[in-house]
């Protein structure tokens, strides 16, 4: 196995690129506003992970998931995320109240990788890291999508905690209920006119 530098470069850039303007990107920073950044940040790249291999190892299938079915899990977990966070900036004028707060690794864990890992079924990123990994070697590839994916995920975090340490509780709850509520509806018509 050898790795090509130039590869591992034109996956990081494409995919990077490609990823700063995806849900995925938005739900990282919606969740870094509630849920520990670091946690959600292992949540994300472990998904992003599994998304890579997935596409390195098996690119030519990827093209026959079920679209529609998996879009419409995705819109249903982003709407699942909106009511969630919409419910709990709707509460009192407390902003000190932490009681609803995911907090603890494995739920925060859990919760953040599956929202990367169902939304990212058959994204750009991962259809263009099986196309990258066909034509340009599996490793490297690999390597550079992963790197990208994960970059992204922590700038999304990063932000999402600048925000939060800004603005008051309840604001940033119902700006990311509502922007989980646009994915949601972003993703419903991906799955219908896809």
């Amino acid at each position: 196995m050898s790795l090509d530098p130039l590869t591992i470069l034109t996956a990081f850039g494409l995919i990077f690129l490609a990823e700063l303007p995806d849900k995925t990107m938005f739900a990282s920073l919606a969740m870094g506003t509630r849920m520990r950044p670091l946690y959600v940040w292992f949540g994300t790249s472990t998904a992003f992970v599994v998304h890579v291999a997935i596409a390195v190892g098996a690119g030519s299938l990827i093209g026959l998931l079920p679209t529609v079915a998996v879009k419409l899990v995705s819109a249903a977990l982003f709407a699942f995320g909106a009511i969630v966070l919409l419910r709990s900036g709707a509460g009192g004028d407390d902003e000190d109240e932490g009681g609803r707060t995911v907090t603890g690794f494995w739920p925060v864990f859990t919760t953040a990788f599956m929202a990367v890992f169902i939304s990212e079924w058959g994204d750009l990123t991962q259809i263009t890291t099986a196309n990258l990994a066909a034509t340009n070697g599996a490793a490297s590839t690999a390597i550079g999508s992963a790197a990208a994916l994960m970059s992204v995920s922590a700038l999304a975090l990063v932000v999402g905690r600048f925000i939060a340490k800004r603005v008051p509780l309840k604001t940033v709850q119902r700006i990311g209920g509502m922007c989980m509520a646009g994915l949601a509806i972003w993703t419903l018509i991906e799955a219908f006119t896809a």
